[in-house]
C-alpha cells in the first residue's frame, strides 16, 4: 500500500468520525425558541414585568426590555419582576495631544439584574452584564450630547439583548 493510499483511508476514517458524532449528537441540541416549548417560553417572557430604572439610560434599558420580552404589546398577568440597577460611566481613550481634549468617548455600562416571581423568593436568574459603545467627539457641543445619547441607546439595545437571552436560558431550564 502507497503512503498515498494510507492518507486517504485515514482522511475517510476521519470524515466518518466527525460525521458520526455529528449525527449522534445532533438530537442533543434543541433551539431555544423553536417548536412547543418556543412558545412556552416566549409567554414566560412575556409575563415578566419589568421595575423602573432610574435616569435616562434606565428609560431606555427598561423600553428596550419591555419591547424584547413583549413584543407583541399584549396585557399579561406578570409571574415575574425583573429588577435592574444599571451604573454608566464614560470613558476618554483617546485625547488630542495639540488641544487636550478628548477625541472620542466610550459609555460603559454595567447592569445587574435579578428575575423572582411576583410573590417573592428566590432569585431564578441573576448576573451582571456589561456593554461598552464608543462615539467621536468634537468642537461642537450638542454634536457631542447627541453622540453620547446615542451610545447610550446602542447600550441599552446590547444589554437588553444580553439580559433577555440569560432569562430565557434561565427560563427554559426552569421549565
Amino acid at each position: 500500500m502507497s503512503s498515498a493510499d494510507v492518507q486517504a483511508i485515514r482522511s475517510l476514517s476521519g470524515r466518518v468520525a466527525v460525521l458520526s458524532v455529528a449525527l449522534a449528537l445532533g438530537g442533543c441540541f434543541q433551539p431555544l425558541y423553536g417548536g412547543a416549548a418556543g412558545g412556552q417560553l416566549r409567554d414566560e417572557l412575556s409575563a415578566i414585568a419589568v421595575d423602573p430604572i432610574p435616569d435616562r439610560l434606565g428609560h431606555y434599558l427598561a423600553n428596550e426590555l419591555v419591547f424584547a420580552l413583549n413584543g407583541t404589546g399584549s396585557t399579561v398577568f406578570p409571574k415575574y419582576r425583573l429588577t435592574i440597577a444599571a451604573r454608566e460611566r464614560v470613558q476618554s481613550p483617546v485625547i488630542d495631544t495639540i488641544s487636550g481634549r478628548a477625541t472620542a468617548g466610550t459609555i460603559v455600562v454595567d447592569a445587574e439584574y435579578r428575575l423572582a416571581p411576583v410573590g417573592g423568593g428566590e432569585a431564578i436568574a441573576q448576573g451582571v452584564a456589561f456593554s461598552a459603545a464608543s462615539y467621536d467627539r468634537t468642537n461642537q457641543r450638542f454634536a457631542n450630547i447627541r453622540a453620547a445619547r446615542d451610545a447610550e441607546i446602542r447600550d441599552a439595545k446590547a444589554l437588553a439583548e444580553q439580559i433577555k437571552t440569560r432569562l430565557a436560558s434561565a427560563l427554559s431550564s426552569k421549565t
